[in-house]
């Protein structure tokens, strides 16, 4: 009978080891912060395949490592595949967390189903085969091409080493993981979902497809702060952490990269959930701006860049004066903290009393922006409800406000003033200096330099 492998509880803060599991570390006083780790790794007690145990690796001169073969492997998805950065990298491990119900699930099964030249296995812990048939079936409902289902298969597995032998059996070109909380690895005698097994268990999915060069597609849950659920070594490890967010109460998701070894962090997937499932947007401008016959007070357009992707974003604020003594700023989809510098900036530099009225901010669809350039569509949406005063439906921005009142130059303004074109405005807002901006056809191109230019153009 072999023996057991030898593990060791090390505290996560200061890195002391412990033979057994205590509440508190001595060393550092720190409770629950122990963690239980493999202190024998022998290759053959561990039942890794006989393809990664074969593996003998030597050092190599860089200039005689040959290139890589493989291209990337495209998707039918296009949204999914540009977040990659052109698809999936063979060998790769990508990391998608969101909220329970969000559609991480919904997103790699249509995914595996959509692609028929891909064989995809599906690594189910959550559910039962039945249960993943009748949601494949809801997702191929309204999609052409069900015959060619038979290249997707499902397995209902949480055991590491038994996953690995239907791997080498079934040589798939995707594995996905739903979810990695579920996995467990007979090294550990931990339950399944906890840090060293979490840890170990990605450990093993790592080595097995650097070396089999299968890319996997892992699913992980999120704490109630939003932070991929487990140890933070879990991100590092992983080439592609990927984070699918919305809001319930919308039909958006987004698929946002926070990590990508292959690829660019600033690009944006942006889909719309129905009953089949997830569908691309094509164009999201035009959804995010709706339709209107007249723009109240208090509305205004920003140009915004999410990646390589412009987008026309209605910004929505709300100003009245405070009921109770202390005023209240709300907001949604900004950041709250630039939202009262901008009401200083306004204040101070330009003359408006604000500090007695109550500001609500609001970004249109449930989106969330970060880029400083639509700061100054929120200047013009709060002061366009504070004097109750609409801005004309043809007039877009674009452009970051400063402490002093100047507007400061943003990026890649060309291609926001080509969106704005397109979608039929009149005249777009930039900051002065600008350049490399060709003329467009059928919309005006206005510099302005300082916030008070712009009111005084729009307000008189």
């Amino acid at each position: 009978m072999a023996a057991k492998l030898r593990s060791k509880f090390v505290c996560q803060n200061c890195g002391t080891s412990y033979p057994q599991w205590l509440g508190q570390c001595t060393q550092c006083k720190e409770w629950n912060t122990l963690v239980e780790e493999v202190v024998d790794r022998g290759e053959e007690k561990r039942g890794t395949p006989q393809s990664v145990k074969s593996r003998n690796p030597k050092p190599v001169a860089i200039n005689e490592i040959p290139a890589q073969d493989g291209p990337r492997i495209p998707l039918s998805d296009r949204e999914f595949s540009r977040v990659l950065g052109g698809g999936l990298v063979p060998g790769s491990i990508t990391l998608l967390g969101g909220e329970p119900g969000i559609g991480k699930s919904t997103l790699l099964l249509q995914t595996a189903l959509r692609n028929p030249h891909l064989k995809t296995l599906y690594v189910s812990g959550e559910e039962s085969e039945h249960q993943v048939k009748m949601r494949a079936e809801r997702l191929q409902a309204d999609f052409k091409g069900k015959e060619n289902d038979a290249n997707c298969f499902v397995l209902t597995e949480t055991n590491t080493q038994n996953i690995f032998k239907h791997i080498e059996a079934l040589q798939p070109g995707l594995v996905v993981i739903d979810s990695v909380q579920t996995l467990h690895t007979a090294v550990l005698d931990a339950s399944p979902g906890s840090v060293g097994q979490v840890r170990e268990c990605t450990a093993e999915l790592m080595r097995f497809a650097k070396t089999t060069s299968v890319p996997m597609v892992l699913i992980g849950h999120i704490t109630k702060d939003g932070f991929i659920a487990g140890p933070k070594v879990l991100e590092h490890m992983v080439d592609c952490v990927l984070q699918f967010e919305g809001d319930r109460d919308h039909a958006y998701r987004l698929l946002r990269p926070l990590k990508n070894r292959f690829g660019s962090t600033n690009e944006l997937g942006i889909y719309e959930m129905q009953g089949s499932g997830l569908a691309e947007v094509e164009d999201p401008s035009q959804v995010l701006l709706g339709r209107r016959e007249e723009r109240p007070s208090g509305v205004v357009v920003a140009a915004t860049m999410e990646g390589m992707r412009p987008l026309l974003i209605e910004v929505q604020a709300l100003v009245s004066t405070a009921v109770y003594g202390t005023p209240q700023r709300s907001s949604t989809g900004f950041d709250l903290r630039r939202l009262n510098m901008l009401l200083a900036v306004m204040e101070k530099r330009c003359g408006f009393r604000l500090g007695q009225k109550d500001v609500f901010l609001n970004l249109a669809g449930g989106f969330r922006v970060e880029e400083p350039a639509i700061d100054l569509a929120v200047v013009c949406a709060i002061l366009s409800s504070n004097a109750d005063i609409a801005v004309p439906m043809d007039v877009c921005f674009a452009g970051e406000v400063g402490l002093t009142g100047e507007i400061r130059p943003v990026t890649r303004t060309e291609q926001r003033v080509a969106e704005a074109a397109k979608l039929g405005f009149a005249r777009i807002f930039v900051p002065k200096g600008t350049k490399g901006i060709a003329p467009s056809k059928g919309i005006e191109v206005v510099q302005v330099g300082r916030v008070d230019e712009v009111l005084g153009q729009l307000f008189g």
